[in-house]
């Protein structure tokens, strides 16, 4: 039997404050509530707006760290899986899918002209992070990372780009 592909990404707004709480055991536990919106044509021609909201879950020293940089209106962007949990309320059986995050990044953006430029972000496999150092003082910018470095690696936060470091000579310049 072949394998499953469970995995998620979106980029979204932060519809509310995050939420960190500390289970019995001392982990923490950040909880986000995520609204992404498409535009769409209807058939008459007019544009169309839906929004679908998400919670996602984030665990650990990530969490923790993350609840100090985002707030309401925060653009970020969350890689996950999928999880359904079960719980009951009133005597009856309930189910909540949530995304549980294992990557995300601040793009740098409020919705509706906040301040700007956060930046920056986690990535599980590189270099940079958004949250060792100190934030941005105003009218400094962060660089948005870059999402065309190649499959799997979203640019670990501040920094990214192209090829353009390489200075784009060829293969002369190779140095080996």
């Amino acid at each position: 039997m072949a394998e499953g592909l469970n995995r998620v990404m979106l980029l979204g707004n932060l519809g509310q404050d995050p939420e960190l709480r500390l289970t019995q055991g001392g982990q923490a536990l950040l909880k986000l509530r995520l609204a992404t919106t498409e535009s769409y044509m209807d058939k008459s021609g007019q544009r169309q707006e839906r929004t679908e909201w998400h919670s996602v879950t984030l665990w650990g020293k990530r969490g923790e760290a993350l609840a100090k940089f985002l707030s309401k209106g925060s653009t970020i962007f969350v890689e996950g899986q999928l999880r359904t949990d079960s719980y009951e309320k009133n005597g009856e059986k309930r189910y909540q899918t949530v995304v549980n995050a294992t990557n995300i990044i601040l793009t740098g953006g409020r919705r509706g002209g906040g301040e700007g430029g956060e930046g920056g972000g986690y990535s599980r496999g590189g270099g940079g992070g958004g949250y060792g150092g100190s934030r941005p003082s105003q009218g400094q910018q962060r660089q948005a990372p870059a999402f065309d470095e190649g499959p799997g690696d979203f640019g670990g936060g501040g920094g990214g780009g192209g090829n353009d470091d390489f200075g784009g000579g060829g293969d002369d310049d190779i140095p080996f």
